[in-house]
């Protein structure tokens, strides 16, 4: 009777004198600290004894109490912590809001840092301590150029003790300003006439497909411009449509086009370049165009559809020393779908050996091993790196890569 007695009324008492040293200790100890502390302390008081509803609402409040604190040196509370710029004019430049902290605790806090969320977004502060009951300011200045649209950035407040105490958040609207013909038509292809871009990146074309896609041009001259496209790389499934003279002034489009023949399947990387000739003279800027010529997806339904998985996405030959004899390493192409995997094309730049070809098929469940050999006295020193290209007939993701790297050494 006196023992049960003792074990819930000595456990208060002994709680009460474990808080008030964790209290003191809470002024130069971090919360790790007091909490390690409490545990340790409180074992004695409340090991192998019963728990209930009363004892474990006392230690939960008792935590809570050491967590407060624990914080009592980064209480800064900014109100509000959120400012809408609404709507902003990007020719308006830049834009700012000052926000105000207040220390809600019991000692001073210092702000060492406030870091944020992208480049557009500079915040002005003092790192002069803030008593309690004082405010400190956090300014900051949002630069719209070149980001028209709805913007939201946050920025963290950091106190001397490198602890987040604050979030501090700026949002809006910018109204994107009219842009120069420079800005629209940024490359300069001679005698004045301008491009909006110099590469059509198609992705996949499917085998008896079409896709078409845009070169914007304007001629910013006072008279008319001859222009020209010459073929410097081509794959003989690119046709380009274009005005051979351009007016004064003119603006308009240079439609690029790729057919892939039904009769005559066409796997794998298709790249072209033109040279642009203007006025008789070969311009400094030429357009590229390339795509990834696979099977139609729609072809196959989910039932019958082969599935890639490859072991490594990386395969690293590490080290290899350049006297050394070829070095062997290999990853596992698996077919973890419902129809039989078709190997349509392998592509790579040959410094590595590749044991597979397009025309390899792989049953559904099944796997194989592709072996690469790398020779080291045929490389350069130093880091070599290549990729190896493989392209499928898995309608979800046709295309994989694999990076392939080595260091050469003496």
């Amino acid at each position: 009777m006196c023992s049960n007695q003792l074990s819930y009324s000595g456990f208060g008492t002994t709680l009460g004198v474990i808080v008030s040293e964790c209290k003191y200790i809470a002024k130069f100890h971090s919360r790790k600290i007091i909490v390690r502390n409490f545990r340790k302390k409180c074992t004695f008081a409340w090991q192998n004894r019963p728990m209930t509803m009363n004892s474990i609402t006392r230690i939960l409040l008792i935590f809570m109490a050491l967590g407060c604190a624990g914080e009592t040196c980064a209480q800064l509370v900014f109100a509000p912590a959120a400012w809408d710029f609404g709507t902003i004019e990007e020719s308006g430049g830049r834009v700012s809001h000052t926000f105000t902290g207040v220390n809600r605790g019991a000692e001073p806090v210092v702000v060492l840092d406030v870091v944020t969320s992208c480049g557009c977004t500079v915040p002005e502060f003092s790192r002069r301590p803030v008593l309690p009951g004082d405010s400190t300011r956090v300014t900051v200045t949002y630069d719209p150029m070149n980001r028209p649209g709805v913007f939201s950035k946050s920025l963290g407040v950091y106190s001397s003790e490198r602890k987040k105490i604050a979030t501090l958040t700026v949002s809006g609207t910018v109204v994107p300003r009219e842009k120069t013909i420079g800005e629209q038509y940024p490359f300069e292809a001679g005698s004045g006439l301008r491009l909006d871009g110099t590469l059509c990146a198609f992705t996949y074309i499917c085998q008896g497909g079409q896709k078409q896609m845009a070169v914007g041009y304007a001629n910013t001259s006072g008279h008319p411009v001859r222009l020209e496209l010459r073929p410097r790389i081509s794959s003989g499934l690119l046709t380009a449509d274009y005005p051979r003279s351009v007016a004064p002034g003119e603006r308009g489009e240079i439609n690029l086009r790729y057919t892939l023949p039904a009769g005559k399947p066409h796997y794998g990387t298709i790249r072209d370049a033109l040279e642009v000739w203007v006025d008789g003279r070969r311009s400094d800027v030429s357009l590229t165009a390339h795509a990834i010529g696979a099977d139609d997806p729609a072809a196959v339904t989910s039932k019958n559809a082969p599935q890639v998985k490859l072991s490594d996405m990386i395969v690293k030959f590490g080290p290899v020393k350049h006297s050394a004899p070829a070095v062997r390493k290999s990853f596992v192409l698996s077919n973890e779908g419902r129809g039989v995997l078709i190997v349509r094309a392998v592509e790579h730049s040959g410094r590595f050996g590749v044991g597979l070809t397009a025309g390899r098929k792989i049953a559904p469940g099944g796997n194989c091993r592709v072996e690469l050999v790398l020779d080291p006295s045929a490389q350069e020193y130093g880091l070599l790196t290549d990729h190896l290209l493989l392209v499928t007939n898995d309608p979800v993701r046709p295309m994989r890569r694999v990076r392939l790297t080595a260091i050469i050494e003496d």
